[in-house]
């Protein structure tokens, strides 16, 4: 299955983080026939994602997040799947990455409604649960928020990448917000 049939918006990938499970993702991408830009803030890991994928053509190395999503269509993160790190990270590529570009995240602990509510993209973030191994079975979590077309085009992205998948509407009611007025108060 040719990646240029399935996945018609979705040609340049960031994916944020050179860990093992980074590298893993970014080798079906590859193997796929996408372009992949690959961060991160260790030096160490790029080296060995530079060994990893010597033969491999469609990858670009750096070392910001600025440089990974600039003309990303969608972002991955491979963060700690701690509060905390997903949202510096989702608030990062949100104010870095064009318009465009949607959000993934995997995480197990986290609702995808949160992560969505504390962006200024909400209709584009997602959140995949399951083994990052092709031909395994995910879970594409979505907010009620988000945009079909891009999930269909998530999905799409996910299938061509040999995984199968099961999209799950996350019904969480965001307990995060942002960007509300502070209430008045009165000085009397």
């Amino acid at each position: 299955m040719s990646s240029q049939q399935t996945t018609p918006g979705f040609r340049r990938v960031a994916v944020i983080g050179a860990g093992v499970a980074g590298r893993g993702f970014t080798r079906l991408c590859l193997q796929a026939g996408l372009q992949v830009v690959l961060e991160d803030v260790m030096p160490a890991n790029l080296r060995r994602a530079e060994q990893d994928f010597a033969t491999m053509a469609g990858l670009e190395l750096v070392s910001t997040v600025e440089d990974a999503v600039r003309e990303a269509d969608i972002a991955f993160d491979f963060v700690p799947d701690e509060l905390e790190s997903k949202l510096e990270i989702f608030c990062m590529i949100d104010r870095m990455a064009p318009p465009r570009t949607a959000l993934c995240t995997p995480s197990t602990a986290q609702s995808i409604t949160d992560l969505a509510s504390c962006v200024y993209r909400p209709d584009r973030c997602f959140a995949v649960r399951g083994p990052l191994r092709a031909e395994s079975t995910l879970q594409l979590l979505y907010p009620a928020s988000a945009s079909p077309a891009i999930l269909a085009a998530t999905r799409q992205l996910l299938e061509a990448l040999s995984f199968v998948i099961d999209l799950q509407p996350d019904n969480d009611v965001p307990a995060l917000v942002k960007n509300l007025p502070l209430p008045l108060t009165s000085t009397s």
